[in-house]
């Protein structure tokens, strides 16, 4: 069976900057450029839209995190960062309810404007959180136009 998308209008993500109450169809990340949400904000990774993006602002490391509202079975990332505002590693951590978050890979994504697969060991999530770390942005900002996450409902 073909993975597919496991992001969903369901699927919760938190933050530690941003202060707005948590929605279900809303997705969250640890910043926005001068919480600019109408023009970078959090849901422009999601749309399927090559002309929107997150742009985070300033800051040595941003962070996802992603509930999703079943069982999921997880392995593929698919990221398109802007060049020269990109992660050059990102560290994935995950777990299922009521278990602390352990980390289950480490990607290495180029400096380019392309989109970027990366396969992962398949794993049963019922959270997970995405770290950008090393941005090649002199400030720490990452923009990214495409994020999702592929695989399966547990069976």
């Amino acid at each position: 069976m073909a993975a597919s998308s496991v992001i969903c209008p369901q699927t919760v993500s938190r933050s530690t900057l941003v202060a707005e109450p948590a929605l279900l169809s809303i997705h969250r990340v640890s910043s926005v450029l001068n919480r600019e949400v109408k023009q970078f904000g959090k849901k422009y990774m999601f749309d399927g839209n090559a002309e929107t993006c997150w742009n985070s602002d300033q800051g040595s490391i941003q962070w996802l995190t992603l509930e999703f509202p079943h069982t999921v079975k997880v392995s593929q990332i698919q990221m398109q960062f802007q060049g020269g505002f990109a992660s050059q590693k990102c560290t994935l951590h995950g777990c299922s309810k009521g278990e602390e978050l352990s980390q289950i890979a480490e990607v290495y994504p180029e400096d380019s404007n392309s989109l970027q697969i990366f396969s992962l060991m398949e794993a049963l999530l019922d959270k997970l959180k995405i770290t950008f770390e090393d941005s090649t942005d002199f400030f720490g900002r990452i923009v990214i136009y495409h994020l999702d996450v592929l695989g399966g409902k547990k069976l």
